[in-house]
């Protein structure tokens, strides 16, 4: 498979510089918070300088709304950083919550195995150079610079303790890792005798980003469950922006992008999921999730098999294939509008799942033909061409089918990886 040229005229776009944040007093400290108006112009601006580097994304999901509430626990997460680098910051997001959330102890730590930690390492986060941080509903809150560094492929681990009760949870249902629970306040432990309970999902912690030494940006990988890793073995970083990751990090010479995955299972670009932990449709998400990284200099937009799937075109109709390119031309622009190449991605084959009919394989099929000759994007990656069964186009490859016959398999998410030309990506 070989992807598209480039468009040279897109790698030749100004970077933007800016930064907006907003500083309220909370809790008498002074925390970073940061609106939704303003989340992408907050979180995408990149800062850099000879001596510290560039602050690049190294993990951030995207959220939704639906989580569990808690009530005096500690929450602790891995985090699988894509890129090395120091001067950690970390996300926390109440983005889709009703009520202020109250985190009274936030510790990061270097995973030493599952939710144990690495002895003398653990540092305390601060917001604002407070320990204790409220966030309002609907925003989010950046923390102060932790005196901690991180290369590729390593895991964090990142504790938050929750006093009251906390109501509906911002979440990413789908973590494919495991997260462990403990009555009390046990962020500061090493050991996890105290963390009875486990679960895959991650709860309020939205990002880490780091200052790279070698990093010039950010890609984001884009898209549905097949992006946020349906199907993958949990904890083991085999979703194929994991792999992709690997690729930019193996040489030769130093890394010089990291990766971000904002996909999330069943996710759609023109429409909101009824289930709500399926998150609010592409163009709501975009330019928070995409554009609000930051560093991002890339977005490899992959996305539209359940808006076909569902047959969920706007405002109730019936999907045509007109209104998907309509919304992929809608994202392109906001992109290009914030400096930020977009690069394409077909619609994997599909025939044996529930999704696959006469009329939406038409779709499926008129959709992609535009994705390859259109030259909206600024690059196009054929997964369809990479994934589908030679003796059958419109299937998936059995070596790759996870056996729902639309999720990969962790093969098949490396061979996505390996599908990806690397000169589309701007460095």
């Amino acid at each position: 498979m070989s992807p598209e040229k480039e468009r040279t005229a897109a790698s030749r776009r100004p970077r933007r510089r800016s930064l907006l944040t907003v500083c309220g007093a909370l809790t008498g400290t002074v925390l970073t918070v940061v609106p939704l108006s303003t989340a992408n112009q907050a979180s995408a601006a990149t800062s850099s300088s000879p001596d510290k580097g560039t602050r690049v994304s190294a993990w951030s999901p995207s959220m939704t709304t639906g989580g569990p509430s808690f009530s005096n626990q500690t929450i602790r997460m891995v985090v699988h950083s894509s890129v090395a680098g120091s001067g950690a910051r970390i996300t926390l997001s109440n983005r889709y919550s009703t009520t202020p959330l109250d985190v009274s102890a936030v510790d990061v730590a270097v995973q030493a195995s599952g939710g144990e930690a690495t002895r003398g390492t653990t540092r305390n986060v601060t917001f604002g150079t407070s320990r204790h941080v409220t966030i309002p509903a609907g925003e989010e809150a950046v923390s102060d610079v932790i005196p901690i560094s991180v290369s590729a492929g390593e895991n964090l681990l990142v504790s938050l303790y929750v006093p009251g009760t906390s109501g509906t949870s911002t979440w990413h249902s789908d973590a494919f890792d495991t997260t462990y629970i403990a009555s009390g306040n046990h962020a500061g432990d090493d050991g996890t005798a105290a963390f009875g309970t486990t679960t895959t999902s991650w709860y309020y912690l939205a990002g880490l980003d780091v200052l790279s030494s070698t990093a010039r940006g950010t890609v984001v990988a884009f898209g549905d469950s097949i992006t946020d890793g349906y199907h993958s073995s949990t904890g083991t970083y085999t979703r194929w922006p994991d792999f992709l990751g690997r690729r930019l990090g193996a040489g030769p010479g130093p890394q010089k992008l990291s990766v971000v995955d904002s996909g999330i299972g069943g996710n759609r670009v023109l429409t909101d999921v009824p289930n709500l932990w399926q998150g609010v449709s592409a163009l709501k998400r975009f330019g928070h999730d995409a554009l609000g990284q930051p560093g991002v200099k890339d977005v490899i937009l992959f996305e539209g098999i359940n808006d076909i799937g569902n047959n969920a075109g706007p405002d109730g109709q019936a999907l045509t294939a007109q209104d998907l390119i309509n919304g992929y031309r809608t994202l392109i622009d906001e992109a290009h509008a914030a400096h930020v190449n977009v690069i394409g991605a077909t619609l994997m084959p599909d025939e044996g799942n529930g999704y696959h009919t006469p009329a939406a394989e038409a779709i499926r099929q008129d959709v992609n033909q535009w994705i390859r000759t259109s030259g909206a994007f600024d690059g196009v990656i054929d997964f369809d061409r990479t994934m589908r069964d030679p003796a059958n186009p419109a299937a998936l490859d059995p070596a790759y089918d996870s056996g729902d016959h639309i999720h990969p398999n962790d093969e098949g998410m490396k061979a996505m990886a390996d599908a990806i030309d690397l000169r589309l990506l701007r460095t």
